[in-house]
């Protein structure tokens, strides 16, 4: 029986037809369903149990650890080689390259342009006017001296050429034709005759005894192996998927119950006694204690600043009676006549407020 359900195709469209199973597909099929799937689900739990752990940690430690140790790692090592490369190498560089500037490339342009450049156009002069007419000269004298030498030299040539060709080259042209070229015909005829003999035999030899029984191994055995092994693969790989799928509904319910087992046990108990014992009991604790000791604190902190700043104020007196006994009383000087008129009366268009219009 298979197990999947059919897929509901498209409305307007004529399902597909599938090639019909045999008996070995079917009865294949649901042991190795069974199989996989008893081997999968502690393997898929254990993998959604991974998984969800691994996204914990990477919500509440990996990701603040990596961010921390990105910062750490800017500032040892990314920030001090920014500043040693703004505050350091660039005005280094910058002055090393005004230094080579002054110190190199000015006095190599002085050199090439004040000694090179007339040492070279000199050494042009001298090749131009006196090195290619003496050139000239002596290639003239040898072409004169060669074309002596040719006049004198083509006699001897000429005869050493027809020796060379009536007692040599035309006495091995008749021995290649005449006897070289049929003896290697014949070889040649009789070397092939006997390999295409042997090639027959050896390909006849080799298809008996190497060919034919591969054939038959290949046809009779291998092929059908290979269709079991194709099909019981097939089959394993769709009951691995099918498995899986199935292994992941069924750890999604045990996670689900083990949550829910977890809120009844621990969250919801913990839950109502936070609501209706801790949550009274800090109200009463704020209302009874730690607002009256913080209102009387702030009156300590207000006594204390008061009598500090009364002490501070006696100190002041004290020190200035002192003072008043042991210099005097301080010379009060006249108060100086103003210009300008108080801080609260404001000028006006028709008021005198300066030493010019006042009377």
């Amino acid at each position: 029986m298979d197990l999947q359900k059919p897929t509901a195709g498209h409305p307007g469209k004529q399902p597909a037809r599938q090639s019909p199973e045999g008996c070995l597909v079917v009865a294949i099929r649901l042991p190795v369903r069974i199989v996989v799937l008893v081997l999968l689900v502690p393997v898929r739990m254990v993998w959604d149990a991974l998984a969800v752990a691994g996204r914990f940690l990477n919500g509440t430690v990996f990701r603040p650890v990596g961010r921390a140790l990105l910062w750490v790692a800017r500032a040892v090592f990314v920030w001090p080689f920014v500043g040693l490369w703004r505050y350091v190498v660039v005005p280094l560089g910058r002055a090393s390259g005004w230094l080579a500037n002054v110190l190199v490339v000015l006095p190599l342009k002085w050199f090439h342009r004040y000694v090179l450049t007339p040492l070279g156009q000199a050494l042009v002069w001298v090749y131009a006017r006196v090195l290619t007419p003496v050139g000239h000269g002596v290639i003239r004298v040898l072409r004169g001296t060669g074309a002596v030498l040719a006049l004198l030299g083509g006699g001897v040539y000429a005869g050493i050429a027809w020796l060379v060709r009536y007692l040599v080259a035309v006495p091995a042209l008749w021995v290649y034709e005449r006897v070289l070229a049929p003896v290697g015909r014949a070889t040649a005829w009789v070397v092939g005759m006997v390999a295409t003999g042997v090639g027959i035999g050896l390909y006849w030899a080799g298809r008996v005894l190497f060919v034919l029984p591969a054939l038959a191994l290949w046809r009779w055995v291998l092929v059908p192996v290979g269709r079991l092994l194709a099909v019981v693969g097939r089959e394993v790989g769709q009951a691995v998927g099918h498995a899986w799928r199935v292994a992941g509904r069924i750890s999604l319910a045990v996670g689900r119950a083990l949550g829910t087992l977890f809120r009844w046990i621990f969250v919801e108990p913990v839950s109502w006694v936070y609501r209706t014992v801790l949550t009274p009991v800090g109200h009463v604790v704020r209302d009874a204690v730690l607002r009256p000791v913080a209102e009387a604190a702030r009156s300590v902190g207000r006594a204390t600043r008061l009598a500090l700043a009364a002490a501070r104020e006696s100190a002041r007196q004290a020190r200035a009676d002192f003072r008043r006994l042991l210099f005097g009383e301080p010379e009060r000087t006249g108060i100086a006549v103003r210009r300008e008129p108080p801080g609260r009366e404001t000028r006006t268009l028709g008021s005198s407020t300066t030493a010019l219009t006042k009377d």
